[in-house]
C-alpha cells in the first residue's frame, strides 16, 4: 500500500487523498517514501492551478457542470406537475375509486396508487390531497414537488419512486428537492431507484417485472379514511 500527496479535484477545488493497493509493489515501512513517489522529480508532482479548470477533453463532452438537488425555483412546473395533467380529473379518478370498492370484492387497505410519466406527476399530487386513501404509492419517471411532501411524511407513505438515468424529458434532479424534503420532515424510508441505462421508458422494466408488486403488496393503509355516509362518493 502506498499513500501519496493530494491531488485536486478541480471543478470541485478540493484536495483529494489517494491510497494505493496492489500487491505487486514492495513491502516498506511507512516511514519511507515509496520509489515510484520518491524519484519523481518536481515537474511531475501535482501543482494547484490558481485559475479555472482546464478544458475537457472533446471526446469526453460535459452537456452542464456537475450538481445535485436544484432548488424549487428552478423547476419547469408547479406543484402540480406539467400543464393539463390528472389534476384536472381528480373527481374522476376518486370516483373510480369508490365504484371498484363499492362494486368489487376489494381491500381498501390494500389501494395502492402508481403512474407513469404524467401519471408519475399526478400519482404524487393525488396522494398528497388524499394520503388517506392509498397503502402505498410508486411513481414513475415523475417527481413530485417539495410542496405535496408533509401529508405523505406524517404518518410516513410507504413509496418506490423510479427515475431513468438517460431520461430527456423528466430530468433526474428535479427528484431530489423534493425527496430530500421527505428527510427532512422525518420520512423514515424512501425508496428511490434510478435505472441509469434506461431513458423515459422506464415502466416497461418496472411494470415488466415482479419486484414492485412484491413490494406493495407487503404495505398496508397506515391511517384509516375518515367516516363517511356509504352513499357519499369520495369524489364529493
Amino acid at each position: 500500500m502506498a499513500q501519496g500527496p493530494l491531488y485536486e479535484a478541480r471543478i470541485q477545488r478540493r484536495d483529494l487523498p489517494f491510497v494505493i493497493v496492489a500487491p505487486q509493489l514492495p513491502m516498506f515501512d511507512m516511514k519511507q517514501s515509496a520509489p515510484y513517489l520518491e524519484f519523481r522529480d518536481q515537474s511531475q508532482m501535482p501543482r494547484r492551478t490558481d485559475g479555472p479548470p482546464p478544458p475537457r477533453n472533446a471526446a469526453f463532452p460535459t452537456p452542464e457542470p456537475m450538481r445535485g438537488a436544484v432548488p424549487a425555483t428552478e423547476f419547469p412546473f408547479g406543484r402540480e406537475g406539467p400543464p393539463s395533467g390528472w389534476d384536472r380529473c381528480e373527481d374522476d379518478l376518486l370516483g373510480l375509486i369508490d365504484h371498484v370498492l363499492a362494486t368489487y370484492d376489494a381491500d381498501p387497505d390494500r389501494l395502492y396508487l402508481t403512474g407513469l410519466s404524467y401519471g408519475g406527476f399526478g400519482t404524487w399530487d393525488l396522494a398528497s390531497r388524499h394520503p388517506e386513501l392509498f397503502a402505498a404509492i410508486a411513481p414513475v419517471v415523475g417527481w413530485g414537488h417539495p410542496q405535496l411532501m408533509p401529508p405523505l411524511a406524517d404518518p410516513p407513505m410507504p413509496m418506490w419512486v423510479f427515475a431513468g438515468g438517460r431520461d430527456g424529458a423528466v430530468l433526474t434532479k428535479h427528484f431530489f428537492a423534493g425527496l430530500n424534503e421527505l428527510e427532512r420532515l422525518g420520512h423514515p424510508d424512501v425508496r428511490f431507484t434510478i435505472h441509469e441505462d434506461m431513458n423515459h421508458d422506464v415502466w416497461e422494466r418496472v411494470y415488466g417485472g415482479q419486484d414492485l408488486y412484491d413490494w406493495l403488496l407487503r404495505q398496508l393503509r397506515a391511517i384509516q379514511a375518515p367516516d363517511t355516509d356509504a352513499d357519499t362518493p369520495l369524489g364529493e
